[in-house]
């Protein structure tokens, strides 16, 4: 419960003529405050409920995966629409955040341009798509979806930023999600420091998009510090237009030496190269990310790796969570076990002690195993 900053008002005194009297009670609604049309005269205790409306949101959610460029114009949006799309073949419940304010492109890249989302019990509602071999329907929120028309400049200052990230955790209706991929704004500006902030304790984990020429190399390592900084889990660096296929005689070469690319981010792995690709822009433009659109194509098989980073680093959470859970029964089974035999005599305790210690070490023997997600019914 919040605390106010008010003293608890009398059980005599009437609230509706005390404005000073906050409650810290539940609203019920599924959305933030700046969404309520009784924002006004709401007597509720506000920061309260925004804070509960984002801890249930986030229980909800398995892993996040923050894509984060320092430099703008190097595909971090093409990546985390890929990467969502992969993911969501693989079978997993995947939703998309776009927290890039001033260029919310996920519309485009799902096929939403134009379309909005309506105000709900539950919250704002996401867009769903949609595609063959996609068993769950991927779920995008962007500020997109609320603006009037799409080529209309946001001019914020850093408060309106910050609510505006609290809302897209908070208000939007997320559901159950394996996976949330939030395509983050260039730089480690105030929407970075906010979601860091807001999502610390959860299962969170970075990417990196780059470049190989050197200005975007000197501009990502900062991200990287930041993630150090933070102790924010750093999966890897995806190299974007990494190379090119000649389209007369198929040769491959690249645009940007990399030797200094690999000198660089030797402290972090490089997880795929992803070409720059024709096939890769027009499905971006058209709304179909091309992981999806031609799975079996050089595009998808360049990002199956980021894939499976992000696959195997959820897998190994789970799998350290369960150990850590099954440690900690066994440590209060053990106490229980030694009071118990308190009460037995001398001679019959430590027989005893051994064949329960062994049934016991049997359980945990035969306990599941942290399930393979592939093999999840969701």
């Amino acid at each position: 419960m919040s605390v106010s900053h008010f003293p608890p008002r009398a059980p005599s005194r009437d609230p509706s003529r005390d404005p000073l009297a906050l409650a810290p009670e539940d609203c019920g609604r599924g959305h933030a405050c700046q969404f309520c049309p009784q924002e006004e005269t709401c007597r509720l205790e506000k920061g309260h409920h925004e804070k509960r409306l984002i801890e249930s949101r986030l229980a909800q959610i398995g892993q996040i995966i923050m894509v984060m460029a320092n430099k703008g114009g190097v595909g971090k949006s093409t990546v985390s629409a890929n990467l969502a799309a992969g993911l969501a073949a693989r079978g997993y419940r995947v939703g998309v955040a776009d927290a890039d304010i001033h260029g919310p492109n996920q519309s485009r890249f799902f096929g939403f341009v134009g379309q909005r989302v309506r105000l709900g019990g539950n919250g704002l509602t996401p867009r769903t798509f949609e595609a063959e071999g996609v068993a769950h329907p991927l779920r995008v929120g962007s500020l997109a979806f609320m603006m009037e028309r799409d080529d209309t400049p946001i001019v914020w200052r850093d408060a309106y930023k910050h609510d505006f990230m609290h809302h897209l955790i908070g208000s939007f209706d997320w559901g159950p999600l394996d996976f949330l991929v939030i395509d983050m704004p260039p730089g480690t500006g105030n929407e970075l420091i906010t979601l860091a902030d807001l999502l610390e304790g959860h299962d969170v984990a970075a990417l990196l998009a780059t470049t190989p020429q050197e200005v975007a190399l000197m501009d990502s390592l900062k991200a990287v510090r930041f993630c150090q900084e933070r102790q924010l889990p750093l999966l890897g660096v995806v190299e974007n237009m990494a190379g090119v296929t000649c389209p007369h005689c198929g040769g491959e070469f690249h645009l940007f030496p990399r030797a200094h690319l690999a000198e660089a981010l030797v402290e972090v792995d490089s997880l795929a190269q992803i070409p720059l690709s024709p096939a890769l822009a027009s499905g971006s433009d058209s709304g179909q990310p091309i992981v999806l659109a031609a799975p079996d194509g050089p595009e998808a098989r360049a990002f199956a790796p980021v894939v499976e980073a992000c696959v195997a680093h959820a897998r190994q959470g789970f799998a350290e969570a369960a150990a850590h859970s099954l440690q900690a029964l066994a440590g209060e089974a053990g106490d229980e076990l030694e009071a118990a035999l308190a009460s037995v005599p001398p001679e019959q305790r430590d027989a005893l002690r051994h064949e329960l210690q062994a049934q016991f070490a049997g359980l945990l023997g035969d306990a599941p195993r942290p399930p393979d997600p592939d093999d999840v019914t969701r």
